[in-house]
């Protein structure tokens, strides 16, 4: 809000429906303070939310965050709606259900790290390096990131507790809410590829194969449930957008708009958009290509270097986090972390950001790193993996602990942790409690390595608020 106050809003070439009703003192005072979170994609949401899928672009924006805003305006936020019109419910529902979900991630990463670092402190680190995220303006802002990296945090922690099912469902609402989640199926195919490895060690004869036809079933429909919210979401848009039907009464600004802008709309008379032909009619990746071109190596141009210095540190870390598990796991990345070991090589290095579980998760942050450098606009990079992916905090976690000395004081805590996890030791202040303020309030003894990552991660965050919140172009 004070950024928004004190900076004047750029007159940036996005997103912005017209209002159609008169707004009273009290949303002017919700958008004077809250109007910066819903700059850019947030357009999109709160529009989403309050009109539905009206124009075809809308469609890029995966619908059970907007489904949730307006839940939480609708139910939550009904006693409010003769005070605040619809959409300022819903960017006060946005503001809400945001930091709900961005503390429920901490939570889950917490845990998370609990079960696969098996090291309560290097657990902790990264969800408090989580709580100032480089990404942070879009998990405060009207975008779906925060419900994603709940959604994905949460499933990853069901996984390492075995529960196959409910991360799957919870891997499946995390494709509903954003169109990358379906990459998460990933997850559940090398779970089972492990428990099919675990089973040709242990046991033979007839059992085993009916045990590898139920697990490769199982796992099949787990699968299949991950990509099901996109199949249907791509269903949906097609019959709103290629099947002739009854059109909707648009209001004249909104039809206005469209002819101005040269939006297609939903029911529109005429000939269908080129993807309704295609084998496989799918609108999201159409509008990836026509509308923001997308593509491979499409952003690799001259005039886009500033973006790529914007992106630069993100790429660095995780690719520097590639780099170190490999170097220091060649075989078992060699043989996808299947191959046995035996007992005292996996004691021996089973904690940290170098044991064998966290293998997957290095596979899952390199895939989105080479995607999204390559075939996307890579300045998203840092809220792109900074959403999905834990390798981020984990690592930034392992570089501050290895490398600097104010916190080797605490000791490494290198013992196994159950996936349930216990709280890290938390005396004295809260200063002293959260090692994130400890470091910052001796910034002046910090190693230049533990002041680049802190100073990433901080001035991202700061950045971030400044520039988003006005309209200026931000990752």
């Amino acid at each position: 809000a004070l950024f928004n106050l004190l900076i004047p809003d750029h007159a940036a070439d996005a997103f912005s429906p017209p209002r159609l009703s008169e707004p009273g003192p009290a949303d002017l005072l919700l958008e004077r303070l809250l109007g910066g979170l819903s700059r850019w994609d947030a357009e999109h949401f709160l529009f989403i939310a309050e009109r539905g899928y009206l124009y075809e672009h809308n469609c890029a924006f995966f619908p059970l965050y907007p489904l949730s805003l307006r839940a939480g305006a609708e139910a939550a936020l009904w006693p409010l709606r003769r005070l605040l019109r619809l959409r300022s419910r819903l960017l006060l529902s946005a503001a809400l259900l945001n930091s709900l979900f961005a503390v429920l991630a901490a939570a889950a990463l917490y845990k998370l790290g609990c079960a696969v670092l098996r090291c309560h402190r290097a657990a902790f680190l990264a969800a408090a390096l989580f709580c100032v995220s480089p990404a942070n303006v879009f998990l405060a802002a009207a975008y779906s990131e925060s419900m994603f990296c709940c959604l994905a945090f949460g499933a990853m922690w069901q996984l390492e507790r075995g529960q196959r099912w409910r991360g799957a469902l919870l891997f499946s609402l995390a494709t509903g809410a954003r169109a990358n989640g379906v990459v998460n199926a990933g997850f559940l195919l090398y779970s089972c590829a492990k428990r099919l490895a675990l089973q040709l060690r242990l046991r033979s004869g007839s059992l085993l194969l009916w045990r590898q036809l139920l697990s490769a079933a199982s796992s099949a429909g787990a699968c299949a449930g991950v990509f099901l919210p996109f199949v249907v979401f791509q269903y949906y848009a097609y019959m709103m957008f290629c099947v002739p039907n009854v059109q909707r009464a648009v209001p004249e600004p909104l039809l206005q708009l469209a002819l101005d802008k040269g939006y297609r709309l939903a029911g529109a008379r005429g000939a269908p958009p080129p993807w309704c032909s295609q084998r496989f009619p799918a609108v999201y990746p159409y509008i990836q290509d026509v509308y923001w071109n997308v593509g491979f190596l499409r952003y690799f141009e001259l005039r886009q270097i500033p973006n790529f210095l914007l992106a630069l540190p993100v790429t660095l870390l995780s690719s520097w986090a590639a780099w170190t598990y490999v170097s220091a796991n060649p075989r078992r990345c060699l043989t996808l972390g299947l191959e046995r070991t035996n007992s005292g090589e996996e004691n021996k290095a089973s904690a940290g950001f170098c044991g064998p579980a966290v293998f997957v998760y290095v596979v899952h942050a390199t895939a989105l790193l080479l995607f999204g450098f390559f075939c996307m606009h890579v300045q998203v990079l840092t809220r792109f993996l900074g959403s999905s992916s834990p390798i981020l905090y984990w690592f930034s976690a392992h570089l501050l602990q290895e490398h600097e000395p104010l916190l080797w004081s605490e000791g490494t805590d290198g013992q196994p942790a159950s996936p349930g996890g216990g709280r890290p030791g938390s005396r004295g202040d809260g200063a002293a409690a959260n090692p994130v303020l400890r470091l910052l309030r001796r910034w002046s003894l910090l190693t230049p390595l533990s002041k680049c990552v802190l100073g990433f991660f901080l001035s991202y965050w700061l950045l971030g608020l400044l520039l988003h919140c006005n309209f200026l172009p931000w990752t």
